[in-house]
């Protein structure tokens, strides 16, 4: 990460499951969110769907720093809740930070 990865970090999330095991990973999406709705440094979450594609999600969570994001993935329980992730789902993540481009956006 950049200059600023003390600042906040975006987690991008994309997931890919048989349209048969949408729901299921629904739930354990839910299971994994609340968990860690309850970490240090989390500000927030939001999950979405593809049109079209039920089995396509994409979310993307906000942390106050990368070590608020470090820490959040270490905590066993979540650990234990992402085991319960549908067979066959296809996961890509990417790590994010704002980038400043003049008169369009902030950094």
């Amino acid at each position: 990460m950049g200059a600023g990865a003390a600042g906040p970090v975006v987690l991008l999330n994309t997931f890919v499951v048989a349209d048969e095991s949408a729901e299921a990973m629904l739930e354990c999406w839910r299971e994994d969110a609340l968990i860690m709705k309850q970490a240090p440094g989390f500000i927030s979450t939001q999950l979405h769907r593809a049109v079209g594609a039920p089995g396509v999600f994409v979310n993307y969570a906000v942390f106050e720093s990368m070590a608020a994001y470090r820490a959040a993935f270490a905590n066993p329980a979540f650990r234990a809740a992402i085991e319960k992730t549908p067979e066959g789902a296809v996961m890509r993540v990417v790590l994010l930070e704002k980038v400043a481009v003049p008169n369009l956006c902030v950094a």
